[in-house]
């Protein structure tokens, strides 16, 4: 099994994600592949973007190369596709589609993003997995709220097909596990997020894929 796992800044700070979920997927007899971009939304992966706020990689159990400061380049899926030559896509990107500092909820975004990257999976006939968002804690600056995570959640968990969705919330309750600044977890956090979706994805594996979300005819607004 050959994983491509990539994501936004879950997967570039230090003690996140790319420190601990591949080592456990690799464990697990999987050669995984590890990019992480911080603030990045689906697109940005299809398109040429640069990102001020650090990019991280790492292949494997290999130490994690990291990368800081103004314009760091984004990896395009497509060739990180074609190199890795994965069995399984792995997408870790929720918080960035959550517009948490916007009053309303942008659906037509959120489907055009999550939509843009899931027909490239599905035009190369990947089998994919796309983690949603966990909880955090309510913070005026970043504006991350219980109510905009469920709702947020629940959207995703409708439109990633055919991408397996695994729900993050379902994992803790509210408040369960730290957060440092509302949106990312503390070290013990990242643990747990990490150990549970190990056991996700490995479910997700002996689960039939989802089926692809049809946008209803006439209508701008998905679902």
């Amino acid at each position: 099994m050959v994983i491509l796992l990539i994501g936004d800044s879950h997967m570039v700070h230090e003690g996140g994600l790319i420190d601990l979920l591949p080592p456990a997927l690799t464990a697990d007899g999987a050669k995984v592949y590890a990019y992480g971009a911080c603030g990045t939304t689906p697109t940005d992966y299809l398109t040429p973007k640069t990102t001020d706020c650090g990019i991280s990689s790492r292949v494997g159990t290999g130490p994690v190369q990291r990368a800081k400061g103004t314009g760091q380049p984004v990896w395009d899926a497509r060739e990180l596709i074609a190199k890795t030559k994965p069995n399984l896509v792995i997408v870790v990107m929720g918080d960035t589609l959550g517009a948490y500092k916007s009053a309303d909820f942008p659906k037509a975004w959120v489907w055009d993003q999550v939509t843009s990257l899931t027909g490239e999976l599905k035009s190369a006939s990947l089998s994919c997995d796309w983690i949603g968002p966990p909880w955090g804690t309510n913070n005026p600056a970043f504006g991350k709220t219980e109510g905009r995570v469920t709702e947020l959640s629940g959207y995703l968990a409708q439109i990633v097909g055919p991408c397996r969705y695994v729900d993050s919330t379902a994992f803790a309750a509210p408040g369960a596990w730290k957060s440092i600044d509302g949106q990312h977890l503390d070290a013990a956090g990242y643990k747990a997020w990490a150990a549970a979706l190990r056991t996700a994805i490995e479910q997700k594996a002996a689960a039939p894929a989802a089926a692809a979300p049809a946008k209803p005819a006439g209508s701008d607004e998905p679902w």
